[in-house]
């Protein structure tokens, strides 16, 4: 039975064509996926990018525009009783050099051309892939 909301957020960033990600892993499962994370009461989507980015990845964004909020019902991958809602962004990562991985789930970070082929595992990253690809390429 669903009895909560999981409301995530996430940014898309872009830099010559590559596309920012992030390789975790997250309940046993190895995932790539955008940088961003969950939203906590009393904040604003805008400001929980931030707050993620800050606290995951050590990194200030900027310019921050809202590209697409997920339309379809989901049931969390992970927690059976939530109703996923996905909220992405675009956003410019102010200094690149200031990265540090400062969660340990994070194993890696990369920049993926937008050119190859949809590298993500789950279903509203997908969509957003091709939604970027559609507008940058």
């Amino acid at each position: 039975m669903i009895n909560s909301f999981n409301i995530r957020v996430y940014a898309a960033c872009i830099k010559n064509k590559k596309l920012f990600t992030l390789f975790e892993e997250y309940v046993g499962e190895k995932l790539i996926k955008l940088p961003g994370g969950g939203l906590e009461f009393g904040e604003g989507t805008v400001e929980c990018l931030k707050r993620e980015f800050a606290e995951e990845l050590n990194l200030e964004i900027e310019n921050i525009q809202h590209l697409y909020t997920q339309e379809d019902f989901i049931i969390s991958k992970f927690k059976q009783n939530q109703q996923l809602l996905t909220i992405y962004y675009t956003a410019d990562i102010k200094d690149e050099s200031a990265l540090k991985i400062m969660d340990s789930t994070i194993e890696n970070t990369e920049w993926i051309s937008l050119a190859e082929a949809n590298p993500f595992n789950l279903p509203v990253d997908r969509i957003v892939f091709e939604k970027l690809k559609a507008t940058y390429l």
